[in-house]
C-alpha cells in the first residue's frame, strides 16, 4: 500500500509547528520589559514556573526596606546572628550565633554576596521567624500581582513549594524602582568589603556593561543560572530576566542581549507585535522544570556554583536568545547595530570602584569604623597550630572556591574553618599592621597543645548545624545559594 506524498505546504506547517512548540526542560525563561510602563519587548517561556533560587533575596530585600521605610526597623537597627541563621548553606558570611550586624550591612552582604545566613538574619528580624516572614513575602507578593510566585524561606535555598516566574520576578523589580526609590541603591553596589576580603556582585553586568544598574542573581541545581538585570540608557530603562541559562557567564550574555536588542528596537516598536504589558502575560499551569542532571550531573569536573564564570555549553560569540523554544519578536539583523559583543564585553575586567565597607556590630562612623574593619579584618586571622608549635597560617582557600564547593554540598562544614586568603586593597593597608600583631598575641595567649591533638583536623559539625532534611526539595538534593 502506497501512502500519497506529502506535500511541501504540508512538510512546511509540521516544521514551523516544531519550531513554535516549546520544549520546556531544554529552554531557557527570557523576558525584558520596560521599566516604566511595564510592556513587554520580548517574552520566551516568561510565565513558565521556575525555583527563583536567590532571586528569592529580592522580595526578602523589598520587604525588609518596606518596614524601613514605615518606620518599623531603621537601617541602624541590630540584629543577632541565631543558631539557624549560622547553619544555613553557602554562600554565606560565616559569622558565629550572638554576632550582631545592623540592616544596613546585613542588606548589603545579603545583595552582594547572596549570603544565605544573612538573609535568614533579616527574615528573623523583621519577621521574628523564617516562617513568620515567608507569609509577609507571600502577602506581598499577592499584593503586588506576582500570582506564581510562593516563598518558603527568605534565601531560595531548595525548598518545596518555593516558585517564581520570569514574569513575576520582572514585576517584582519594577516595584522595588517604583516603591523604594532611595534604597533601590542596594541593588547595585559593584563589591563589598568586609575587613581585607573583597567580594565582586555576582551579577557581571555591573561595571561591565553601559548603564546596569541591578538587581540578582540566583542558582540551585534545579533552576539553573538566574539573574534579573537592568540598564539605562538614554533615559529609557530595560528590565531583562533570564531563568535557567546554562553558566553565571552565559546568563550575563543573555541578559545583555536582551538589553541590547531592547534598546536597539525602542524606534521601532511599530514593526513588532503588541505583547501587552507584563501583568498581562498569562500563566502557563505547569511544575516548574528540574535541572538538576545538565547543572550538576555527573558530567560535571567541578561543582557549578552561583559564581561559575564560564561558559560549558555555547559558544562565546552565541547570538539567539530564543532558547529552545518561544518566538523572539525582534529583527535578528539590527543585532549587528550593537558595537561590542556581550562576551567580548563581559571578558573584560569590571570597571574600578571604592567597594562598599561592611562590619559587624553597631552603625560607626569616622575612627570607630576605622576601629571596627581592623577588628573584622583580625576575625580573618586564623591561628593554627602544628606539631607543638605556634605558627599563623593564612587561609588558602579563595572566597569562590569557598562558596563554589558549598554550592554542591550540605552546610556540614564548619564556620570556624579558615576564612578567606585577604585581597590586597589599598584601603586595607592600615589593617595589615594591627592584624598581624593582634593575630601573633592571640597566638602567644593560647598554651601549646600535645602534637598528637594538634595534628589532628576540625571535629566534624554536630548533626544539629546541618540544614534541616524537609529544607531540600525531593527535586533538588544539592542545594545552592
Amino acid at each position: 500500500m502506497q501512502f500519497p506524498r506529502p506535500s511541501l505546504k504540508w512538510i512546511l506547517a509540521v516544521a514551523m509547528l516544531a519550531v513554535a512548540t516549546p520544549q520546556i526542560v531544554q529552554a531557557e525563561a527570557l523576558l525584558v520589559v520596560e521599566a516604566d510602563t511595564g510592556k513587554v519587548l520580548q517574552a520566551d517561556n516568561a510565565t513558565m514556573p521556575w525555583y527563583p533560587a536567590s532571586l528569592s533575596k529580592m522580595m526578602t530585600a523589598y520587604v525588609t526596606l518596606k518596614a524601613v521605610k514605615d518606620g518599623r526597623v531603621s537601617l541602624d537597627t541590630l540584629l543577632t546572628v541565631s543558631p539557624t541563621a549560622a547553619s544555613q548553606s553557602p554562600s554565606k558570611m560565616g559569622f558565629r550565633p550572638g554576632t550582631q550586624v545592623t540592616v544596613d550591612n546585613a542588606l548589603k552582604m545579603m545583595l552582594v554576596k547572596s549570603a544565605n545566613d544573612m538573609a535568614v538574619v533579616l527574615a528573623e528580624g523583621v519577621g521574628g521567624s523564617i516562617d513568620g516572614f515567608a507569609g509577609m513575602m507571600n502577602q506581598t507578593a499577592q499584593k503586588l500581582g506576582m500570582t506564581q510566585t510562593s516563598y518558603v524561606n527568605p534565601n531560595g535555598l531548595p525548598a518545596d513549594g518555593q516558585i517564581t516566574s520570569a514574569r513575576d520576578m520582572a514585576i517584582l523589580a519594577r516595584a522595588i524602582i517604583r516603591d523604594l526609590p532611595e534604597y533601590e541603591y542596594f541593588v547595585h553596589i559593584p563589591s563589598i568589603r568586609f575587613g581585607r576580603r573583597i567580594t565582586q556582585n555576582f551579577n557581571k553586568l555591573i561595571g561591565r556593561y553601559p548603564g546596569a544598574d541591578g538587581f540578582k542573581t540566583g542558582f540551585i541545581c534545579a533552576s539553573g543560572y538566574n539573574l534579573v538585570a537592568s540598564a539605562t540608557r538614554d533615559g529609557k530603562r530595560l528590565i531583562a530576566v533570564v531563568l535557567g541559562a546554562s553558566s553565571g557567564r552565559m546568563r550575563a550574555i543573555r541578559a545583555a542581549q536582551l538589553l541590547d536588542r531592547g534598546f536597539a528596537n525602542n524606534g521601532l516598536a511599530w514593526l513588532r507585535p503588541s505583547l501587552g504589558t507584563v501583568d498581562n502575560l498569562v500563566p502557563i499551569d505547569s511544575t516548574p522544570p528540574n535541572l538538576r542532571e545538565e547543572m550538576c550531573g555527573a558530567k560535571h569536573k567541578r561543582p557549578a556554583s552561583d559564581e561559575d564564570a564560564e561558559d560549558t555549553v555555547a559558544s562565546a560569540g552565541a547570538s539567539s536568545t530564543n532558547g529552545d523554544g518561544g518566538v523572539s519578536f525582534f529583527a535578528s539583523g539590527l543585532q549587528a547595530a550593537v558595537p561590542t559583543k556581550p562576551a567580548d564585553m563581559l571578558a573584560q575586567p569590571a570597571a574600578a570602584s571604592e567597594p562598599v565597607v561592611v562590619y559587624t556590630g553597631p552603625t560607626k562612623t569616622g575612627a570607630a569604623l576605622i576601629a571596627a574593619v581592623e577588628a573584622d579584618t583580625e576575625k580573618l586571622q586564623p591561628v593554627k597550630r602544628a606539631k607543638g608549635k605556634h605558627t599563623r597560617v593564612a587561609g588558602k582557600k579563595s572566597d569562590t572556591a569557598d562558596d563554589a564547593k558549598g554550592e554542591t554540598k550540605s552546610a556540614a562544614k564548619s564556620d570556624n574553618k579558615p576564612a578567606a586568603k585577604p585581597v590586597r586593597h589599598a584601603n586595607a593597608k592600615p589593617d595589615a599592621a594591627a592584624a598581624k600583631p593582634a593575630a601573633d598575641k592571640q597566638a602567644a595567649a593560647k598554651p601549646a597543645g600535645k602534637p598528637a591533638t594538634a595534628a589532628k583536623p576540625a571535629a566534624k559539625p554536630k548533626s544539629a548545624d546541618k540544614p534541616k532534611a524537609d529544607a531540600k526539595p525531593k527535586a533538588d538534593a544539592k542545594p545552592a545559594g
